[in-house]
Order: C-alpha cells, then sequence, then structure tokens
C-alpha cells in the first residue's frame, strides 16, 4: 500500500509553538514545506534546523542550506554569530537546544496525526519486530514505519516527521545508549502500543548495570499514556511489569501458556524456514516463517501481539507472519557455491544476540563442521572482557569448530574458548579477511556452515562479501531464487 509520500507543512507561528522559541527575523505566516538537519538534503522551501554534536556543528552550513533553497532556520541560542547578514524576510527562529525543539516539533505534530503508533523496544530484535508488525499491517492499511535504524533523539522525530493523514499505522522503533533517552523518545512519540522485546547486557558503557538497561526500556511503559497498550514479553523475568509501571491494558506474548500469545510445535524446514504453530486464544494455525532461529519466533511473536493490539484480525496476522521476508544482515543465509553455508547476522552484536545465534549454528550445522567469524561487541563497559570471554566460553558448548578473532577483545573470547576446552590450533587472530580466505578454502566443505558476527562499527559485511566473492553464490541464489 506504498504511495508517493508528500511531507507535512508548518507555519512559523507553529514552529514557535512548539519549541517555545523566539522569533529573530521573517513573517511567521509563512510556510516551511519540509524539515531538515542535513544541509546536503534541503529542498526548497525547507526549515533547516542546525544541530550541535561533539565534533561538528550544523550551524556552519547556514549558509549551504540556504543557498540549497531553505527559507528558514532554527538556530541555538549561542549560536548567533554563526548567523550571516540575512535578508529580512528569512524567517529565523531561537531556541535552547535545536535537538529538543526537533524533538517537540516532531511531538506538535505526533498530536495532529490520526495514525496508530505502535513503539518498540528492548536490547535485540526491535528491527525485525518492526519489519514484521509493518509487513501485517500493512496486509490491510496504509502503513509507514521507521527507515532502517532512525531510533535515535535524531532519527525518531525525522520518523515522525513523515507520518501522513493518510497514514493509519506508524511503526516506531527506540534505542538508546543513555539513561532518559527512552523517557524522551516516549513523550516525543506517544505512542498507542508499546513494546519491549526483552532485556539484556546492551549498550552497558552508557547504562553501566544491567537493571539500569531495564529502567531504561521500561520507561516506555512509564511514559505511555495509561490508555495505551503495553505488549510483554512474558517469558523474560526481567520485565516483569508491576501494576505501579504499568496500569493499563497489557498483551503479552511467549512460549509460556499463560501467554496471550504464544507457540509450540517448533520445527526446522530446510535451512531457511522455520514451523511452528501458533495460539492466541482458542485460534490455532501453522506458520511458516521465512527465517530461523527461537528468537526470530520470539519477534514474530511479539509482532503478532501487537498486531492483536492494533485490532487486527488473527487470519491477518498469520498471513503477514508468513509473508515476512528476513532482513539483510540479521540471520541471512547464503548457500556458497562448493554447498557450504554463511550466516550473515552482521548488522550488530550484543551478548543475547550472539547467544542466539550461536544456538541457531548448532541447530542447523548437524553433523557438519561449523566456523564463527567474530568481531567485538562493542559499547559493554567495564564488563567487555567478561562479557566476550562467556562469547567464547559458548562457542566451545556449542561444538564450533574453528573461531576467526578480530578486535580488542579477542584474547577474552579465546581465553573464554579454551577454558572449555577448545585448543589453540582451532583459535585464528586475523585483522583483514583476505588473510583467513586460504584457511577458508582449505577447510570448508560442503554442507559446513559459517556465522559471521559483531557490533555494527566492526564492519563484518567487509569479511561476507569477501568470502561470496571468493567462493561465489550457489546456483539457485545466482539466479534469485531460493537454494532451499
Amino acid at each position: 500500500m506504498s504511495e508517493e509520500m508528500t511531507l507535512p507543512v508548518f507555519a512559523g507561528i507553529d514552529i514557535l509553538h512548539a519549541t517555545g522559541g523566539t522569533r529573530i527575523s521573517g513573517n511567521m505566516e509563512d510556510l516551511f514545506e519540509g524539515i531538515s538537519t542535513d544541509s546536503r538534503q534541503i529542498v526548497k522551501g525547507d526549515l533547516f534546523i542546525p544541530l550541535k554534536g561533539e565534533k561538528f556543528d550544523g550551524h556552519d552550513f547556514i549558509s549551504d542550506a540556504l543557498s540549497a533553497g531553505a527559507v528558514g532556520f532554527l538556530i541555538q541560542k549561542g549560536s548567533e554569530n554563526k548567523l550571516q547578514q540575512q535578508n529580512e524576510e528569512t524567517t529565523i527562529i531561537s531556541v535552547g537546544n535545536t535537538l529538543t525543539a526537533l524533538g517537540d516539533i516532531a511531538h506538535f505534530w505526533r498530536k495532529k496525526c490520526k495514525a496508530k503508533v505502535v513503539a518498540i523496544t528492548g536490547s535485540t530484535g526491535k528491527t525485525t519486530t518492526k519489519e514484521m508488525i509493518a509487513t501485517i499491517a500493512g496486509l490491510t492499511k496504509k502503513v509507514i514505519k521507521a527507515r532502517g535504524n532512525y531510533n535515535n533523539l535524531i532519527g525518531l522525530p525525522l520518523s515522525i516527521l513523515q507520518i501522513e493523514d493518510r497514514h493509519e499505522v506508524a511503526v516506531m522503533e527506540m534505542g538508546t545508549n543513555t539513561p532518559g533517552e527512552i523517557g524522551r523518545l516516549t513523550l516525543i512519540a506517544e505512542p498507542d502500543i508499546g513494546l519491549i522485546t526483552n532485556i539484556g547486557p546492551a549498550h552497558m558503557e552508557g547504562l553501566k548495570t544491567l537493571d539500569a538497561v531495564r529502567q531504561e526500556k521500561c520507561d516506555l511503559f512509564r511514559h505511555m499514556s495509561q490508555t495505551g497498550v503495553a505488549v510483554i514479553n512474558i517469558d523474560d523475568k526481567k520485565l516483569l511489569i508491576s501494576e505501579k509501571e504499568w496500569r493499563g491494558q497489557r498483551v503479552t506474548f511467549g512460549f509460556s501458556e499463560n501467554a496471550d500469545v504464544s507457540a509450540d510445535t517448533v520445527k526446522t524446514k530446510g535451512k531457511r524456514e522455520t514451523i511452528f504453530t501458533i495460539k492466541i486464544g482458542k485460534f490455532r494455525q501453522e506458520i511458516t516463517l521465512s527465517t530461523v532461529g527461537k528468537h526470530n519466533i520470539y519477534n514474530a511473536l511479539a509482532a503478532a501481539a501487537s498486531s492483536c493490539a492494533l485490532g487486527l484480525e488473527y487470519p491477518t496476522i498469520c498471513q503477514g507472519l508468513m509473508a515476512f521476508q528476513p532482513i539483510s544482515g540479521r540471520m541471512e543465509i547464503h548457500e556458497l557455491n562448493n554447498g557450504a553455508f554463511i550466516i550473515n547476522d552482521t548488522y550488530n552484536a550484543n551478548p543475547v544476540s550472539f547467544h542466539a545465534a550461536l544456538e541457531t549454528l548448532r541447530d542447523l550445522k548437524g553433523n557438519y563442521h561449523s566456523m564463527v567469524i567474530m568481531g567485538d561487541m562493542l559499547e559493554l563497559g567495564d564488563r567487555a572482557e567478561e562479557m566476550h570471554e562467556g562469547i567464547g566460553s559458548l562457542m566451545a558448548d556449542t561444538e564450533v569448530g574453528t573461531i576467526f578473532l578480530r578486535g580488542r577483545l579477542s584474547p577474552a573470547t579465546a581465553a573464554g574458548a579454551l577454558k572449555r576446552n577448545m585448543s589453540r590450533d582451532q583459535i585464528v587472530f586475523f585483522e583483514t579477511p583476505d588473510e583467513i580466505i586460504p584457511h577458508l578454502l582449505s577447510t570448508i566443505k560442503k554442507g559446513d556452515w559459517i556465522l559471521i558476527k559483531g557490533s555494527r562499527q566492526t564492519k563484518m559485511e567487509d569479511t561476507v562479501r569477501k568470502i561470496m566473492e571468493v567462493f561465489g553464490l550457489g546456483e539457485g541464489q545466482r539466479k534469485g531464487g531460493k537454494v532451499l
């Protein structure tokens, strides 16, 4: 149901009301046909909001934005010296903080929107669940979803500002690495439905402790309107939400028989699909999901529970789950020309997602040889070495045959594997993808499996590309079809 998108239109007076800013120049009745924080993407008629960071200042690009067609500017108090001589007709509004103002404008727009907003946070599974919900709802509703991982204090407001009157459902994602972010994002988005996928050790560098992660994520429920619906993973003991934290309506999901939406009879079909029975009250239906891993069944259940909260019919929910297609870089399976398989799970990594990937690798490989090519998991704070050691131990416990390690924390990962009786000749340290190709060429055989994973900044997708370049893809994938 995708259609060409038109952006919201604001008058200067709207911006003043939304931000509590001060007029410096311009007619407050003039209209802005869009909002941009990037001077390189200005469209004629835009309002330019220059953001300030530790290493950049968008105010340095005001003249570029003006040349590109911007007709108005928000400026942060104290940055007036960045303004060159402007025409008195140019709208300029001063605010205390341009990042805060961006959120305030998005919230102003959100209050005008008729769409039901679904907000998703959690330590893992946010983006996959977002895509599943959008696929389900898109069968019968006009849906907009946040692009990629537009889930922070910049990305979420920009996503909110894409919602139009024609949209019936907006699916948003909320990420955090600092206390207070989820609360602020929730106030901006005013979600009708809030979902926390799970709680685990992610972004520990900024949040420090697992309890702090929980507190931060649960701010979604604390700041939501009590007229909304909280979607809760009943299997995650860290998500036992008290009546004090949430007094409104709940929809629960999980493998527990007490969940409103649950699953049983799980089995793998071929190399890329999972079959399970979804249960929603007395309703039962077998689902074939085009991805693998128990964690993805949890994502499907979370999406189904959120869709129930949206009031969608059960057959539509099932149809949407079966129509879902995996996202690039998230448990994406490729068959190589020699019959071996790559699991490209390079989009990001933390201990929870690595645990899930290793369990899936163990289940898929059967009696064949498996390898893991790992980049560091980042933003884990003081417990980074301990957590890498734990993943190394898990690799040994899940019978990974060979591990290739790259990054500052790779010695800790190796130490964990050695403690669980993995031999030193099963561990290889590397810096570039080229270094491991000779080893792979001499050892990888038909039926073997390679898991490639690391945090976003480690760019492990470069290793995926190199291996696919050297080995080539299986015939079915070269033709664009399914291999199995």
